[in-house]
């Protein structure tokens, strides 16, 4: 897709109202201090900015958003990433596009979001041992900064609606 049919749909879906809210940041201007923060936290490049969009798509994905589905394909496109890639993430776990740690990555965030089988941890000590293979304390935290700022994400994308977007530069809130 190009930047201006990118535009061009960006456009179009704001011609149709669809958010149940207004744009939260002007009742709540604290809101952009946390989502900067947010940023500045798991901007630190421990973990491949890649694989936090990927993490973030698949987040989309396992509560079915369709905000936050596109607008992390777009991150995802605008990094070059392959479409190949981008529509693999939903099937990651059979799909030969991704290297072991960004399974890894992947794994934690469905154990995060996804319920457990009954009397069973969401994260699992095996879980976390084979993702601590991959990514070293910082990085770690910093992945697991970035499953916390999806879901912060997760309910204002569930709960207020905003437009789909492609990037944040386009109006997503009526």
């Amino acid at each position: 897709m190009t930047n201006t049919s990118t535009a061009s749909t960006a456009s179009t879906a704001s011609a149709v109202s669809i958010s149940r809210m207004p744009d939260p940041a002007e009742f709540v201007p604290e809101l952009n201090d946390i989502s900067a923060a947010l940023f500045r936290a798991t901007g630190n490049r421990s973990v491949p900015r890649t694989t936090m969009s990927l993490v973030h798509l698949r987040a989309g994905q396992i509560v079915r958003n369709t905000y936050l589905t596109v607008l992390n394909t777009g991150f995802l496109r605008k990094a070059g990433e392959s479409e190949e890639r981008i529509t693999a993430v939903s099937s990651w776990q059979d799909a030969p596009f991704f290297s072991d740690a960004e399974r890894a990555a992947l794994a934690l965030v469905e154990a995060t979001l996804q319920p457990a089988p009954h009397g069973q941890e969401r994260v699992s000590d095996e879980l976390y041992a084979e993702v601590a293979k991959h990514y070293d304390e910082k990085a770690l935290v910093t992945l697991t900064i970035a499953i916390g700022q999806i879901n912060f994400f997760i309910a204002l994308a569930v709960i207020g609606k905003p437009q789909p977007v492609a990037s944040l530069a386009y109006r997503q809130w009526d």
